[in-house]
Parts: C-alpha cells; sequence; structure tokens
C-alpha cells in the first residue's frame, strides 16, 4: 500500500542523521513508496475547526550534508493525509502541548503517530511514575524541605529538570556536596515547574539502556555508556552506544508497561533502564534505532512502518 505521509519535526536541515530515529523513519518509509511530505511546528494551523499546515514535499537520501531535498511549499489540510508522525524535539513546552491539541482534530481518522492526546498527558518523567515499583526512589517538586528530606534518606541523589531532555541540566549531587544550596537556587529560578530528584544508581557507569517498544512490545535496545567523567550517557552528551541484550528483568519491564502504551496509541516509545531500574518513559521523539541496527540489532523503522500500515488497512 502506498500511503501519504506528513511528518513534523524540527527542520531536516539541523539533524544529524547518523542517530536520528526520524531520519530512519523517513528512509524506511521512501523505501516502501509512501509520498512523503515535511513541516515544522510553526507551519500549523487551524481554521473554523480544520487543521492545516504548510508543507514541503521531501525526499532524502542517506548522505551526511546533502541527506535531504525538499518541493515547492502547498498549504494542504492534514485530514487529507493517511498518517503524520510527531516527531518533534523537547522542550515539552506549551508550544509542544497547543501542537498535540492541533493534531488531535484529525486523529484517528488521520494516524498520528504518536496518539497526540496521549503524548501530552505522558510526560516522560511523569508518566513513568505510573510504575513506581519498577523506578528508583523518585521525588518530583520544587519543595526545599521535600528536597532535603528526600537527600537525608538517599545520600547521593540526581537532580534534572521535569521536562528537560538529551541529558540537559542533570546533575549529581552527594550527601555532603556543597553546591547544593546554589543549584536549588539555579532550578528555582530557571524552572517554573517542578523537577526530578532521584536517588543516585552508580551502576550508570555500565550504562543506560535504552530500549524501544513497538506498540507494546520490546523490538531491540542498545546500551549508551557515559564518556570519562560524565555523569550522562545519552549519544548527544558523548554516550558510547554498545550492543546489548534484555535481561529477564528487562523483559518484565516490558511486559508491565506494554498494555499501558497499547492502550493510548503510544506506537514508538523508547524507555531507559539502569540496573533493573525504570526511569524513563520517552514518548515524544525516541531516539535508538539507527544505533541498533548500526551495531547488528533489528531494523526497528521496518517494524514501525509494518505496524502503521497494518493500522491502516484495518481503519
Amino acid at each position: 500500500m502506498t500511503l501519504q505521509v506528513a511528518v513534523q519535526m524540527d527542520h531536516i536541515a539541523r539533524i544529524n542523521i547518523a542517530g536520528d530515529s526520524t531520519f530512519a523513519l523517513l528512509l524506511e518509509a521512501q523505501k516502501r513508496g509512501h509520498s512523503l511530505v515535511h513541516y515544522t511546528p510553526d507551519q500549523l494551523a487551524m481554521r473554523d475547526g480544520t487543521v492545516y499546515a504548510t508543507v514541503e514535499p521531501l525526499t532524502v537520501k542517506d548522505e551526511a550534508g546533502a541527506h535531504f531535498q525538499l518541493g515547492e511549499k502547498r498549504r494542504v489540510a492534514l485530514s487529507d493525509y493517511d498518517v503524520v508522525l510527531l516527531r518533534q524535539d523537547p522542550p515539552f513546552d506549551m508550544a509542544y502541548v497547543t501542537t498535540t491539541h492541533l493534531l488531535e482534530r484529525i486523529h484517528p481518522k488521520t494516524l498520528v503517530v504518536n496518539d497526540p492526546a496521549h503524548v501530552r498527558n505522558a510526560p516522560e518523567k511523569i508518566f513513568v511514575t505510573h510504575f513506581p515499583d519498577l523506578m528508583p526512589p523518585t521525588l518530583i517538586t520544587r519543595d526545599l524541605a521535600e528536597i532535603k528530606a528526600f537527600r537525608a534518606e538517599f545520600g547521593d541523589v540526581v537532580m534534572k529538570p521535569l521536562y528537560g531532555n538529551g541529558g540537559a541540566a542533570v546533575f549529581r549531587l552527594t550527601a555532603d556536596d556543597l553546591n547544593f544550596g546554589s543549584l536549588y537556587d539555579f532550578f528555582a529560578a530557571t524552572f517554573r515547574e517542578p523537577w526530578v530528584i532521584q536517588r543516585f544508581l552508580p551502576e550508570v557507569k555500565h550504562g543506560d539502556k535504552r530500549i524501544i517498544l513497538v506498540d507494546g512490545e520490546a523490538a531491540g535496545a542498545v546500551n549508551r555508556v557515559p564518556s570519562e567523567g560524565d555523569l550522562r550517557s545519552n549519544m548527544v552528551r558523548g554516550g558510547a552506544a554498545r550492543p546489548t541484550d534484555l535481561t529477564d528483568r528487562e523483559l518484565e519491564i516490558c511486559a508491565r508497561i506494554g498494555p499501558a502504551l497499547r492502550e493510548r496509541g503510544l506506537l514508538f516509545v523508547g524507555i531507559d533502564v539502569i540496573a533493573g531500574n525504570l526511569t524513563e518513559i520517552n514518548v515524544t521523539s525516541p531516539t535508538g534505532l539507527r544505533a541498533i541496527k548500526r551495531l547488528g540489532g533489528p531494523d526497528i523503522a521496518a517494524q514501525i512502518w509494518d505496524n502503521i500500515e497494518d493500522k491502516r488497512r484495518a481503519a
């Protein structure tokens, strides 16, 4: 079958194709003969209840520096498309939330991946708290007394923004760290919303595993190992990708959360697991597809498109 596919993303000129999961999805869609158009979130509009976008026809090539070609801009009703890929990166702010409200108007007649209402309702560092027994001890607050009590109980902790991404502003605080007061002031002045405080997991030095689930089923994984002298394992922060298999505990985690993902129309999800502890459920723009395939793992982009095509046939 041939699908008309619109992709809402950060501008394709700015992506790093070597590690970008959206690019993997675009290559696979083009390989299957699907018609692609590209637009950025600021090109969305709604008039009298109809959602429009100013799109550009898109062709892609797996060649750095020459990886895309855009055609002439045109204004279209997104309800005329079979699929919209919702793939822009956070920050998960009110601009992002607004796009989910607009795309909700066309879903599911036009299949939006992932379901925009549940993207909005499942921020990765909040949705994960539906499964507290799978997580390390975790506090979400901006209250100083709560944070002090948590540190007193667990000593070594990590502080990070509730709606951050890519390892930005992630800090480790030891029990006697004199920077705590300054860091608290910095967070309080920078972020209006609460932030996340978790018990530090020293096993992170051996890797933070990114596991991809497709329609609630484990599809593949990559282990991201922090670079020397850095807490963060995110590949955009210098983390090294290593091949890996799933442990029994990780399969248990996937089996536990899978039904909740399927119920919410969260077809393409990436979870983070450190030493058997679930730390995030990423539903906005998970990475890892290209690294997993490059390291000899499955072609998850193909699995995702198989699933999308099956859903369109059943519609």
